[in-house]
């Protein structure tokens, strides 16, 4: 099988779990989605979990790359952060999407360890980048970052579930502006 067929397995499993989580894959269908044998599947991924764990990784990995440029393409800090919830907005905009390691962290009592460590990395790595940029703009004193990283991060997470839950964008617009207005998120 060849690189292709492998990033081809890895985009179709990353659509399948934003929709249906980590329950929802399974090979025969994504077999199908991406037009191989199931059988085909295990050449590069021996197991769910192993498939789980390598999508999950791949999803942080893009993250952080994404967050990155999100920070080298404004002029400070205050300003990616004010972007920061666009990143969760686009997977609603994608046939309302869950961000991948969202849905997986509802599910991580089902979740193999491999995949739990990948999930969790997703969070650190959020939590990481909105902290540096709080620090840098300025809105907190780098003993309180983690803290108010971690709020940030669990409210957009949030408001990406209610507004999913009601297949509602413009509730996770109102819902961002609101955080805006308590002072939760640079304005």
């Amino acid at each position: 099988m060849s690189t292709n067929s492998k990033e081809a397995i890895l985009a179709a499993a990353r659509q399948i779990a934003q929709a249906h989580g980590y329950s929802g894959l399974n090979f025969r269908d994504l077999a199908a989605a991406v037009g191989i044998k199931a059988a085909s599947i295990y050449h590069h991924f021996p197991s769910k979990a192993d498939l789980a764990a390598a999508v999950a990784k791949r999803y942080w990995e893009d993250t952080a790359v994404e967050l990155e440029a999100m920070a080298d393409q404004v002029p400070n800090a205050a300003a990616a952060l004010r972007r920061y919830p666009q990143a969760f907005r686009r997977a609603l905009e994608n046939d309302n999407r869950l961000c991948l390691c969202s849905f997986m962290s509802a599910e991580v009592d089902d979740l193999p360890d491999i995949v739990k460590a990948e999930v969790r990395a997703f969070a650190d790595v959020n939590v990481a980048w909105l902290a540096k940029g709080l620090v840098a703009a300025g809105i907190v004193a780098p003993d309180k970052a983690e803290a108010r990283a971690r709020a940030i991060f669990a409210a957009i997470s949030g408001a990406q579930l209610m507004a999913r839950s009601r297949a509602d964008i413009t509730l996770y617009d109102t819902l961002v502006d609101s955080y805006r207005a308590a002072g939760l998120l640079p304005a």
